[in-house]
């Protein structure tokens, strides 16, 4: 889930025009930032795409901030409803059925604290703790005290955290920043759970159930590569929890933004459609184009590892996947890697030019950082080149 803007985004600077992103060429002396999960490698598939996701959006349409008066989320457009339901469907990732309440945000962001709001209650004596089991997603801690609110504190890890009473657990499953699956640690009475499923995808990891859970967040975003549209859903079991979190966003922003949800609900329709084309002349779907690719980078990243011997990587265990129907390897978004020698991970790479994400700000220790394999693939190809050349001390303990 991106919730907050990544710190790492003023790390490097950008060339930004009204429309579009002109990428600068890369020189050897370059910093290259793989800090933020910005999920860039997805563009060369929508350009070959053409206009088969274009919109024209009179000048007199889309302007009442009503989409679905009769919805309970009122600013929801019946077309992205449509189009978000039917792709869990056909990718069978989670249960998103009629009886199921679905809440529109801007991003998983503000969905994330319109959660925090409705799952909390002003009758308590103190702010209900927030927890999330390390190593956690990064911005969990600053999002959940930026407003400093009443309602709801953070907490810390879930593997330490011992006070009676209510609480909120996060579960990112697949985690961000360590690809594993997860559920529940902290498993006691009072609490509530949020899944966040940003990362359930066929992608980046086998599909093996559909997610039933009370609360299920995902984010357009990491389901397609369209960061900049900030569309993310919530499905709600509960019509009292969803109710407050429509009327979060109603006072935050008064809705969200018709165009971006209506963008939204054409890709998903394509992606639903090409899953389900079974034509002879079908070509690869988003999903295949993204696992390939993701498995490739994977497999060139840790010969690299294996080959320098100063760093290690997660394994995964492989597993059916019930969309593709095959056995597949686990390709998280993200690689969490560890200096075997005990080294500041962050500090190490950054004196060869690769910003990344440090193991402390995900509540672990700095041996830890993440690294993002979602940028372009001259970006990706240089990240190998520079981490082939660290050498390491020999000093280390290995495992």
């Amino acid at each position: 889930m991106v919730v907050g803007f990544e710190k790492a985004a003023s790390a490097t600077k950008s060339v930004m025009s009204s429309g579009k992103k002109t990428p600068a060429t890369l020189s050897s002396d370059s910093v290259i930032n793989f800090a933020r999960g910005d999920p860039t490698m997805y563009h060369s598939y929508w350009s070959k795409l053409g206009d088969r996701c274009t919109m024209v959006i009179p000048g007199n349409d889309l302007m009442s901030y009503f989409s679905d008066a009769g919805n309970l989320c009122w600013f929801f457009m019946p077309e992205l409803d449509h189009a978000v339901r039917r792709l869990h469907r056909v990718v069978g990732n989670a249960v998103a059925d009629d009886d199921r309440f679905i809440v529109v945000g801007t991003g998983s962001t503000q969905l994330f604290q319109a959660l925090l709001y409705a799952l909390s209650s002003p009758d308590e004596p103190e702010p209900i703790s927030v927890v999330a089991a390390a190593p956690f997603y990064s911005s969990y801690p600053e999002e959940t005290e930026f407003l400093r609110s009443g309602l709801y504190k953070w907490a810390g890890d879930a593997y330490s955290f011992d006070k009676d009473g209510p609480y909120i657990e996060v579960v990112t499953s697949p985690n961000n920043p360590d690809g594993a699956i997860r559920e529940a640690v902290v498993n006691r009475e009072g609490g509530k759970l949020v899944y966040d499923l940003a990362y359930y995808w066929p992608q980046y990891t086998p599909i093996t159930h559909r997610a039933d859970y009370d609360v299920m967040l995902f984010t357009f975003s990491k389901a397609t590569g369209h960061a900049g549209s900030r569309i993310g859903w919530a499905i709600v079991k509960n019509k009292e929890v969803a109710t407050k979190m429509v009327k979060f966003i109603e006072l935050s922003s008064i809705g969200v933004s018709k165009e971006s949800q209506l963008r939204a609900a054409k890709i998903l329709g394509v992606i639903s459609d090409d899953c389900q084309d079974s034509g002879p002349n079908k070509e690869e779907t988003l999903f295949e184009y993204g696992q390939r690719l993701l498995s490739e980078r994977w497999e060139r990243l840790r010969e690299v590892v294996e080959r320098n011997g100063v760093f290690s990587l997660p394994k995964y265990p492989q597993d059916y996947c019930n969309f593709s129907g095959k056995y597949t390897d686990p390709s998280p978004a993200f690689a969490w890697l560890r200096s075997k020698e005990g080294l500041n991970c962050d500090n190490l790479l950054r004196e060869h030019n690769i910003v990344t994400r440090g193991g402390t700000t995900f509540g672990v220790g700095s041996k830890y950082t993440r690294i993002s394999m979602l940028s372009p693939d001259e970006e990706f190809n240089l990240f190998l080149e520079r981490l082939s050349a660290i050498k390491g001390t020999g000093k280390g303990n290995c495992y």
